[in-house]
């Protein structure tokens, strides 16, 4: 297994593994996603990785730009909107795989801050933990019942508990309809 970052020509093969990660109708919607972030100045600087199987291209996951309010806090800060995996290979590690590589090449870059809006049973796997408690607000308010679906994990020690404020994302991933888990 490869994990590399994508480039243009991934395009096409990424818009596949969101199809068969998530199926024909929520996969459209998230194929409309990622392009339109792949696309918008206001998400970056983003990070998007691939991984390669026997080179086939089955996992894909996105990192894009975001920032705190009030502005006069110094972090750099991430979401990651979405995480797919083909569906034959769900279930072999391959999403954490994807995810560890990000966090590491994003704290590589100097970022402080990744949150993410996801299943609260499988982000924590990965050192994220929720946001809300930790002074951090979503873009749009989450359900209660949804709380813990809302998560933070810091790649530079010191900045939770320092800062918090309501995280503002990218033009494209600033609406109501990508905040519902």
């Amino acid at each position: 297994m490869k994990i590399r970052r994508s480039t243009e020509p991934d395009r096409i093969a990424i818009y596949g593994i969101h199809t068969s990660a998530f199926g024909q109708k929520q996969g459209q919607e998230i194929v409309g996603l990622v392009n339109d972030l792949l696309d918008d100045e206001s998400a970056k600087p983003l990070l998007s990785l691939v991984a390669e199987a026997d080179g086939k291209l089955v996992g894909h996951i996105l990192f894009t730009a975001a920032r705190l309010q009030p502005e006069d806090q110094e972090v750099s800060v991430r979401i990651l909107a979405p995480l797919a995996v083909s569906g034959d290979f769900q279930g072999e590690g391959l999403g954490g795989m994807l995810i560890t590589e990000g966090l590491r090449q994003l704290a590589e870059s100097g970022a402080g801050l990744v949150f993410v809006l996801g299943h609260p049973n499988y982000y924590p796997k990965f050192g994220f933990q929720t946001a809300g408690v930790l002074g951090f607000e979503a873009p749009y308010p989450i359900p209660p019942e949804h709380a813990d679906a809302w998560m933070v994990q810091e790649l530079r020690a010191g900045v939770i508990g320092s800062i918090g404020g309501r995280v503002q994302c990218s033009e494209v991933l600033n609406q109501p309809q990508h905040w519902r888990e």
